[in-house]
């Protein structure tokens, strides 16, 4: 029976496991240095969820949309800490400590978190005591299994969602065969002994042979789902294992001429109706060939990464196997580079009189981001390709590249934009043949493997607007869930431009606001969201969702709610009635 009870706060802290988002943000502008290139510093402390100091918890900083290596430091006594020589750039910082996960965030928020710091801000990072599972592992004859790696898999999050890339942490049985792992998240999980660890460096264990026994004694079909949450230790998880022998799985990699480093390969499930399983082993340089033992019979990706001098990472396609009582061998994979896309940002400064001495956007202060198309092409891509692209700042002078792209379709956001400045358009020029600029806002665009496409224009217009307002109800009416209020462009002109459609979800007080909205002549409307997905706001700006814009203009017609917006004008204390439309 599994059981569960609080964890001591005594525990003792060990190896740090996840990092922390910082939910207080007091800034200061002054710098500490008048030198040519500014530096200074960024200080914070780190506390539990009770507001209580975490001494010797580790801080990263790390430039935003960049790969250059954090800075590390240790809290002191007190839970702070401080950063020093930083360079007048934004910044992500994350905390980490034994024992201990991040606070859970509801994606259905309105608040948005303060997730980039500059020199001068004082951070407040929060964690919270993470979930313990444990038990014990023994064979048929009821004899402790030593030495055997257990795993914990997330299959589901806090509010129920299947998950493919959940969070998962593995450690080996003592010698009486119990096994205790700590800091996990709140969610639902199975935990399995034996087969292919999840990652290994050519050390053999006897068990990684094995097929998974997952508790109490199944296979993964019918695996027992256990509930953890943080704060809580769940006992007496056992596992009665089975030693069943599983498939080996093997082939090379073939690397490019000037690859350096060793090579990962990595084996994950396919089929996204089970429970997800996973394995990566690293060969050493010069080393082509490699094995996974302890592969369970499934469907597999079969991928591999290396890396090339001077030019970074390179991946193979993913190779879908199926694994059914035999062995899978001469697996042959290529890798080569992803694509990528280079381009800059531009400034249009506006004339109206209402902007002048606004202040201008500082490049590195933005983040450009690429966003794949959700279609049955890419759900047969492992999601870990998508996660390697991530966004990237410009340098001073606006330019930037967007690296590590999968082969797919993209369209191009920018982050981060200024007060008074608004998106006015992603313009792609990729060749000195091309006449006419592609509207990526309107198409997407295609990325293959090696391409090194060029010429994206993000231009960011002065004049931008802002909203806030107060909903209204009529008596006995009540604010449906999910609601959201929507700015439509009234000009017939503007009908199809992407980037005048907005959106903002309304909070529990019923008060929404739009920020960085481009001047002109809307129409306002509510909206109660019900299909799950992409957020509203999102599936509104993707390229193809033009029967989405479409049905929403409609019903913003109908309900005849206008609204202008002029150049560098705040609109404050705006009360609009509600008046929902149906969701279908």
């Amino acid at each position: 029976m599994f059981t569960s009870r609080a964890i001591p706060i005594t525990l003792t802290l060990l190896l740090a496991a996840l990092s922390a988002v910082a939910q207080t943000q007091q800034p200061n502008p002054q710098p500490e240095s008048t030198d040519a290139t500014v530096t200074g510093s960024i200080t914070g402390r780190v506390v539990d969820e009770s507001g209580q100091p975490l001494p010797n918890a580790m801080v990263m900083v790390r430039a935003a949309g960049s790969s250059r290596p954090e800075q590390a430091v240790a809290t002191d006594r007190d839970g702070a800490f401080r950063v020093s020589g930083l360079e007048a750039i934004p910044y992500t910082i994350f905390a980490s400590m034994a024992a201990y996960t991040l606070p859970f965030r509801d994606p259905n928020s309105t608040v948005r978190p303060v997730t980039t710091y500059r020199i001068g801000d004082t951070v407040t990072l929060t964690l919270i005591r993470g979930g313990v599972v444990t038990g014990s592992v023994v064979n048929a004859n009821g004899e402790a299994v030593v030495g055997v790696n257990v795993r914990v898999q997330m299959i589901r999050d806090i509010n129920g969602r299947l998950l493919r890339t959940g969070y998962r942490r593995e450690k080996s049985t003592d010698d009486r065969g119990v096994y205790r792992i700590y800091g996990l998240p709140t969610g639902t999980y199975v935990v399995m002994a034996g087969g292919s660890p999840l990652y290994s460096h050519g050390n053999f264990n006897p068990f990684d042979r094995d097929a998974p026994t997952y508790a109490p004694s199944a296979t993964r079909d019918n695996a027992a789902e256990i509930s953890i949450r943080t704060g809580e230790e769940t006992g007496g998880v056992d596992i009665r294992y089975r030693g069943e022998p599983a498939r080996v799985v093997s082939g090379r990699v073939n690397l490019p001429q000037n690859s350096v480093a060793g090579t990962q390969v990595s084996i994950t499930t396919a089929d996204e109706t089970s429970i997800p399983w996973s394995s990566t082993v690293y060969e050493q340089p010069g080393t082509s060939t490699f094995m996974f033992t302890g592969v369970p019979d499934g469907d597999y990706y079969v991928y591999a990464q290396s890396h090339l001098r001077n030019e970074g990472p390179t991946y193979s396609d993913a190779k879908r196997i199926n694994v059914r009582g035999a062995d899978v061998t001469g697996i042959e994979l290529s890798t080569r580079p992803l694509g990528s896309v280079a381009g800059r940002i531009v400034l249009e400064e506006s004339k109206a009189p209402e902007c002048a001495g606004k202040t201008a956007p500082v490049f590195n202060e933005l983040s450009v981001a690429a966003w794949h198309k959700e279609d049955e092409a890419a759900k047969q891509v492992p999601q870990f390709f998508w996660s390697l692209g991530g966004p990237v700042s410009p340098d001073k002078e606006g330019n930037f590249k967007l690296l590590n792209l999968a082969a797919g379709e993209y369209h191009f956001i920018p982050r981060g934009v200024s007060r008074y400045w608004y998106v006015q358009s992603v313009l792609l020029t990729p060749n000195a043949k091309t006449t006419k600029p592609i509207d990526t806002t309107r198409v997407w665009t295609s990325v293959k493997p090696g391409d090194r496409l060029s010429g994206l224009t993000i231009t960011l217009a002065q004049g931008a607007a802002g909203l806030r307002g107060q909903l209204t109800l009529g008596e006995g009416e009540m604010v449906p869930a999910k609601l959201w209020v929507y700015l439509v462009p009234l000009e017939r002109e503007r009908a199809d431009d992407v980037l005048r459609f907005f959106g903002s979800a309304v909070s529990p007080e019923k008060r929404f606001t739009f920020g960085n909205v481009a001047p002109g002549r809307y129409w306002l409307v509510t909206r109660a969201e019900t299909e799950d997905g992409a957020a509203p706001l999102t599936k509104l700006r993707l390229p193809h969702e033009t029967q989405i814009r479409g049905r929403l203009r409609r019903e913003a017609e109908a309900a005849k709610t206008e609204i202008e917006l002029k150049p560098c004008q705040t609109v404050a204390d705006y009360t609009l009635a509600l008046k929902s439309a149906n969701p279908n």
